[in-house]
């Protein structure tokens, strides 16, 4: 498998990275078989493995700690901190106080002394940049992270990082894991340019679209709103045909079926393919939940799309367009919160 370096780190990474939040309760509930998937991918050519706090209350670290046992020192292991962990509101959030608390307690589940990377999960309005850079500076030099990102920052958002960094002599963020598949492609216009203008490395999750990009969806009926039935039901903004961007989405998928057909891929490989060849793209992370899903992937490591390929995948789906919004998984305060917008 082919190597990129992360940003300016030095560290050489493949250009598939393996995301584990469908190791546990979240997904897959059989530890046993999330390990040997780990190590399927290990030995398949994956060194990076990316995790967080989060994803299903611990258990993923717990299950990705157990599966790096004997092999941590071939391992990029990358984790996020900063989302609940509890009813305590104290439990979450980019302060000090919970971030260096947060990353102890993933340490303890992966059972290592150290994380390649941590990085933020989602901004925080409520806590200072300048703060957050400072508590990840100190951990950094403290060696219990070998560098520090975030995860679906705004793009107004990395810039301030980056020069909160430069002027208060912290160390900066190096990377930054934006959603970004076919049918999301917001991250274009600026995220992508950005990271690029300031050498950060891009870990991209979500090139399957939250399954549509998968092969499973080809008509309205296929998409199961139930109540239990899985993650439409609970995502349904994001899957309900009745919503316009849902809608949109399932007029692209037709296109982009018969594109692959044409093309003789699978949709899958298609869309993982199509994230990957984005030079700004470092690593893309896949998140299997079965073997079944692992090995398919796998099999569309090599795949290179053509020119006229490209091209009719922008006819499809314009460069730079979200043909759902909330597919971005992150909605400034400005937005959500009426108290900011009204006198």
């Amino acid at each position: 498998m082919k190597r990129r370096t992360l940003g300016g780190t030095g560290i050489s990474v493949s250009e598939y990275a393996l995301g584990a939040m469908m190791f546990g309760t979240w997904g897959n509930g059989d530890q046993h078989e999330s390990v040997r998937m780990i190590h399927r991918a290990l030995d398949a050519g994956i060194n990076l493995v990316d995790t967080a706090d989060v994803y299903s209350q611990g258990e993923s670290e717990e299950i990705v700690g157990k599966a790096l046992k004997g092999r941590r020192d071939d391992v990029v292991l990358a984790t996020k901190g900063s989302s609940s962990m509890g009813d305590d509101p104290n439990h979450s959030g980019n302060s000090r106080r919970w971030l260096t608390r947060a990353l102890e307690n993933s340490l303890r589940r992966l059972g290592t002394d150290y994380v390649d990377l941590y990085q933020v999960h989602r901004p925080d309005a409520d806590t200072d940049i300048d703060e957050t850079l400072s508590a990840l500076s100190d951990l950094v030099r403290a060696g219990k992270a070998r560098a520090i990102g975030h995860s679906t920052f705004p793009v107004e958002q990395i810039v301030e990082a980056q020069w909160t960094a430069e002027r208060r002599g912290h160390i900066r963020f190096r990377t930054e894991q934006p959603p970004y598949s076919i049918l999301a492609r917001g991250v274009e216009a600026a995220v992508l340019p950005t990271a690029q203008r300031y050498g950060m490395g891009v870990l991209t999750w979500g090139p399957l679209s939250a399954g549509w990009l998968s092969g499973k969806y080809a008509r309205p009926t296929d998409i199961n709103l139930t109540a239990g039935s899985g993650r439409a039901a609970l995502e349904r903004h994001k899957f309900d045909p009745s919503v316009p961007g849902n809608a949109r989405k399932l007029e692209a998928l037709g296109e982009l079926t018969t594109l692959a057909d044409d093309a003789g891929l699978k949709l899958a490989h298609l869309a993982v393919a199509f994230v990957r060849a984005h030079p700004a793209v470092t690593s893309v992370i896949i998140g299997p939940r079965t073997a079944a899903h692992l090995d398919d992937l796998l099999e569309g490591v090599d795949i290179e799309l053509s020119e006229d390929v490209l091209d009719r995948i922008d006819e499809i789906v314009p460069p730079g367009t979200d043909l759902n919004r909330d597919d971005f998984y992150y909605t400034p305060p400005a937005l959500s919160d009426t108290s900011l917008r009204r006198r």
